[in-house]
């Protein structure tokens, strides 16, 4: 689904600062791939280029077999609305819509009709726990259940790869685990894809593959066992996880 080679992202200035530095893999369909490395590691900067929010220096990025490369700005904006799914931080919705006005927002851009696209965003809201919130204005949302409507949104166009960036930051601990578990049955039910970067190292547990970056380069790869994965997703996260090896620690 994703093949990267020697990605490099420079940003220029009296100093450059060379965020990516060669940077290579290969992610099959229907993965959960983690992101970690310290502050200023690259992990952002990844994202936004495998996400087509930003174009990187050099190197090469298939996305299904895609070469991003030769598309142009137009072509690369239909793209990412029929194929890509975001979710931020920050949530990003908008506040004068109800919740299911933002699920399928994308849907509306793509010029579906108004009785498939609600029947299609109505449907995902329910697979995220939120078919009794559908006609609730965004201020009467819980962060989780913000969360939970930026995902039916992410997925609504049935986007081949869901990106997430930082996710649960802004969430107390039982939402995150509400989302992570949700992120989790999205890869196991439906084989979604699914990127995510986080600092959070409990996170992990719930991915498939951690890809940890230090310095714009990928220094490890970790498989996760899919024992820790079932208890993850069946008793929550652990909170007494150790950060991040002592190799990737800031100094």
């Amino acid at each position: 689904m994703i093949k990267v080679t020697d990605l490099k992202k420079t940003y220029p200035g009296k100093v450059p600062v060379h965020a990516l530095k060669g940077v290579s893999f290969e992610i099959p369909s229907g993965q959960f791939v983690a992101i970690m490395g310290p502050s200023g590691s690259g992990k952002s900067t990844l994202l936004h280029q495998l996400a087509l929010l930003d174009e990187p220096t050099s190197g090469q990025i298939l996305l299904d077999g895609v070469d991003t490369a030769g598309l142009t700005q137009r072509k690369a904006a239909d793209f990412r609305l029929r194929h890509l799914g975001y979710v931020f931080q920050e949530y990003a919705l908008i506040p004068e819509l109800n919740a299911i006005e933002n699920a399928f927002l994308p849907l509306m851009l793509l010029g579906m009709k108004r009785k498939e696209f609600i029947r299609v965003s109505t449907e995902l809201m329910g697979k995220v726990g939120l078919s009794n919130r559908l006609h609730h204005l965004i201020s009467e949302l819980s962060g989780g259940e913000q969360q939970r409507v930026a995902i039916a949104r992410a997925l609504v166009n049935r986007s081949k790869i869901l990106f997430a960036d930082e996710p649960c930051a802004n969430l107390d601990t039982e939402n995150k685990g509400i989302v992570l578990r949700l992120l989790r049955k999205l890869c196991n039910d439906l084989g979604q894809t699914i990127l995510m970067v986080t600092h959070e190292p409990e996170q992990r547990e719930f991915a498939d593959r951690v890809l940890w970056f230090r310095d714009g380069l990928l220094v490890k790869e970790e498989s996760i066992d899919k024992a820790v994965q079932e208890d993850a997703l069946h008793n929550g996260f652990r909170t007494d996880v150790s950060s991040n090896p002592d190799y990737l620690k800031d100094t």
